[in-house]
């Protein structure tokens, strides 16, 4: 698994567009890393790409996880539930998908991006109770979801950002601020959990996962006053992304069904 500069170099400009696009979006651009590995830097294993594209997304949100916390947006009891929750499923869903041939998993996953692209096209809802607390009642709601999207975040080798804050949202009341920003909290844990899986296998490119980390940390900085821009069309630009992202997931579909 031998990786050229020209790969590097592609990398690297592929993470810091999943940077700039997260950065802007918010959630939504880390499912474009692994068709970005596959089919423009040129990794050859479906698998490979999975594992390298979840280890980067995994650092990155943990990056943006640091900066949300400083702001004081991140609901942890509620988050350390759902994550913590989710965790084994992520390992679950990892181990099932190393299984399947990477073929029937590029159109797996081809149908996962949809269901982001669909997500995004949603209205969003901005009320919410701002000072939710954990209470036993929310556990035994957060529990459940937390595992099944975990289980999917695994599977597909996304960050599993598009379920996890609408998850949240229904689980506890919160706002979408609260759940965006708590959303990441097992983002970064469940991209952890499926990397190692794939890491353990030897399905990692770890001087790729280097370029895409160093990249997104770039394309996450110059993303902040993009996004400031555009945000008075930000309806506008989440749709355009959405159908974006809907045109690369029938193109993965396709590659995967020729």
């Amino acid at each position: 698994m031998t990786t050229d500069l020209i790969q590097l170099a592609l990398g690297a400009l592929g993470g810091g567009l999943i940077g700039l696009l997260l950065s802007v979006f918010g959630g939504g651009g880390s499912v474009m890393a692994a068709p970005f590995l596959l089919y423009i830097v040129g990794v050859t294993d479906p698998h490979i790409a999975i594992g390298t594209s979840a280890a980067a997304v995994s650092i990155n949100a943990a990056t943006g996880l640091a900066f949300q916390a400083r702001a004081g947006k991140v609901k942890w009891p509620c988050a350390t539930v759902f994550a913590i929750a989710g965790l084994s499923g992520a390992l679950i869903g990892a181990h099932f998908a190393k299984q399947v041939d990477g073929v029937h998993l590029l159109g797996w996953f081809a149908l996962a991006m949809g269901a982001v692209a669909v997500s995004m096209l949603l209205p969003r809802r901005s009320e919410g109770d701002p000072g939710v607390h954990i209470t036993p009642a929310l556990v035994a709601r957060l529990t459940p979801a937390g595992f099944v999207t975990g289980l999917a975040a695994g599977f597909f080798g996304i960050g599993g950002g598009f379920l996890i804050a609408p998850g949240l949202m229904a689980a506890t009341g919160m706002t979408l601020a609260n759940a965006a920003a708590s959303s990441l909290v097992s983002v970064s844990l469940f991209g952890a959990a499926t990397s190692l899986s794939y890491a353990s296998s030897g399905l990692v490119n770890w001087p790729l996962f280097a370029a895409m980390v160093a990249g997104g940390a770039v394309g996450a900085i110059a993303g902040v006053p993009l996004a400031r821009r555009l945000a008075d069309h930000a309806v506008l630009t989440r749709r355009l992304f959405a159908l974006m992202i809907l045109a690369v997931a029938a193109y993965v579909g396709w590659r995967a069904l020729g």
